[in-house]
């Protein structure tokens, strides 16, 4: 008989096995053809998906534009900042 393996469930995954999110918030600075061109250049994003966030973040307030480690998040969060953008860091709802 074979031996049966036990599997992990996502909701059986505690917090801190959830996965983190950069957001992206509206600001009264950036141009919105300047957030797509960063959602382009740094995220990989097609134009059509880049505006999309960016119209998240302009209509919304805010856009989750990535998810990850904490620690790629941070990275993603401090490149955010080095093109002048507002971002955060926040873990993933379950």
């Amino acid at each position: 008989m074979p031996v049966e393996l036990e599997e992990t469930f996502e909701e059986d995954l505690t917090a801190a096995d959830k996965p983190w999110q950069t957001v992206v918030w509206n600001d009264p600075v950036n141009l919105m053809s300047y957030v797509t061109f960063v959602f382009q250049q740094y995220f990989g994003f097609t134009k059509k998906k880049a505006e999309k966030k960016m119209l998240e973040v302009h209509n919304d307030g805010r856009s989750t534009v990535a998810s990850g480690t904490r620690e790629e998040m941070e990275r993603d969060v401090q490149a955010m900042h080095e093109y002048g953008l507002w971002a955060t860091l926040e873990r993933a709802d379950g």
